[in-house]
């Protein structure tokens, strides 16, 4: 009999070499597929470890900013905030300890400006959730005067931390620096600030006031009155009690405004009038007049403090 091979056929032949292959193929995908997934691995380690090590290098840097804070972005602040009528020039030190020489000047573009002697030091620190900060200046402020800024939910408040007597004093002088009227008046004698302590908070564009302060102008004078002396005189400003509003249906309670009172505590020259400060800003009237409605040595104050009103002057704000 006549034998053909298979494969003459073309019938495929199964060998032991073709039965082990699809296994060997497995080994081969499997680690194929290990190395793969290690790498991977490796890859999202690597890239973990890189964003660990710019978190911990943005982490150093901003701590650094914030203990080592120069004292110059202080009073870039501190002039921002108060429409550069108010500097804090040569400041050295930190945000957290530094110096500075307080100037008072009429804003941007005034060529006003007037700087209290000495340096006005500060310390800041944090107190829980609160920022501490102790003022002193030999020249002006009596002892230590402490303020504390506290965060809130949608603002802010900063205390002025009441004192046993008076805050500060400051030469009259120094109010020429605001530029107009004060550079006209060029009041002397000594301004006082007194407090039992003041809170104001802020809170979405409002703000409201806690208690209260004096301001008491002593033996004044101006370069308009040939008189030595005007008189001393008191501004007291005390905060409102929270109102209660309604529109419609909705209500709610806002800041009251804050009154103000003008008196005369002694001198030829009368000065008395009220007014409050709030959210609508600021309202005053009051009136100047002389205690010798003869007294031609007050005529020229009388015209600039306010609109004459024949013996009287009319001091009207807002």
């Amino acid at each position: 009999m006549k034998r053909f091979s298979v494969s003459r056929l073309g019938l495929p032949v199964s060998r032991a070499g073709n039965r082990r292959a699809p296994f060997q193929n497995s080994m081969v995908t499997s680690r194929w597929a290990e190395s793969t997934y290690a790498e991977a691995a490796w890859g999202r380690a690597r890239d973990g470890g890189v964003r660990w090590a710019w978190a911990g290098a943005i982490s150093g840097t901003l701590g650094a900013l914030i203990c080592f804070a120069p004292a110059s972005w202080l009073a870039e602040v501190v002039s921002a905030a108060t429409a550069q009528r108010l500097l804090l020039s040569d400041a050295r030190g930190s945000v957290w300890s530094g110096s500075a020489v307080l100037v008072l000047t009429g804003g941007p573009g005034s060529r006003d400006a007037a700087a209290l002697p000495g340096r006005l030091t500060w310390t800041a620190r944090p107190r829980g959730l609160t920022l501490e900060t102790v003022l002193t200046q030999t020249c002006c402020l009596h002892g230590d005067v402490t303020i504390v800024w506290a965060p809130g939910f949608s603002g802010y408040s900063v205390t002025l931390k009441p004192t046993a007597d008076w805050v500060g004093q400051w030469p009259s002088a120094w109010l020429a620096g605001l530029g107009t009227p004060w550079n006209t008046l060029r009041l002397g004698g000594t301004t006082k600030l007194l407090s039992s302590g003041l809170t104001i908070d802020s809170a979405q564009g409002r703000w409201r006031l806690t208690g209260g302060l004096d301001i008491e102008l002593l033996h004044a004078s101006s370069r308009l009155s040939t008189l030595e002396t005007l008189g001393s005189y008191r501004l007291s400003v005390q905060g409102g009690p929270p109102v209660l509003q309604r529109n419609g249906t909705r209500s709610g309670i806002t800041a009251g405004a804050a009154t103000i009172t003008l008196s005369t505590m002694e001198g030829a020259l009368l000065l008395s009038g009220n007014g409050s400060w709030g959210m609508t800003g600021l309202r005053f009237q009051g009136e100047a007049s002389a205690v010798d409605p003869d007294d031609a040595a007050l005529g020229n104050l009388l015209n600039i403090i306010g609109r004459r009103d024949g013996a009287r002057s009319v001091i009207s704000i807002g």
